[in-house]
């Protein structure tokens, strides 16, 4: 997949952009790319419904551990954490497909 290529939308957090494929508003429900650039992060969050995550490329760090690309990860209704892309020499943008059923709320910076 050409990750260059994909239209990414910027945040307002730095360093992390996203592509939505589908998204309801009024459900939450949505299907995304997500890209951190390396050493930044999506602010801490809790999960209002379950979330699931397959890493394309690159990786991140959370409270749960190390998640590279391959992995998948789960999140359960009311789990939180602050997803942080991988960083050191060579590391790559850490992009990742995301399905979240009723969507976040940010809890931290």
């Amino acid at each position: 997949m050409d990750f260059g290529a994909i239209p990414w939308r910027q945040t307002r957090h730095a360093g992390v952009a996203i592509w939505f494929y589908a998204a309801d508003r009024a459900s939450g429900r949505t299907l995304a790319l997500i890209k951190m650039d390396p050493g930044h992060g999506y602010p801490r969050h809790r999960h209002r419904g379950e979330e699931r995550l397959l890493v394309l490329q690159g990786g991140y760090r959370d409270a749960a551990g190390d998640h590279r690309a391959g992995e998948f990860a789960c999140y359960e209704n009311g789990s939180e954490h602050a997803p942080v892309a991988l960083a050191g020499p060579g590391a790559l943008p850490c992009v990742l497909l995301a399905l979240a059923h009723e969507g976040i709320l940010l809890t931290g910076p």
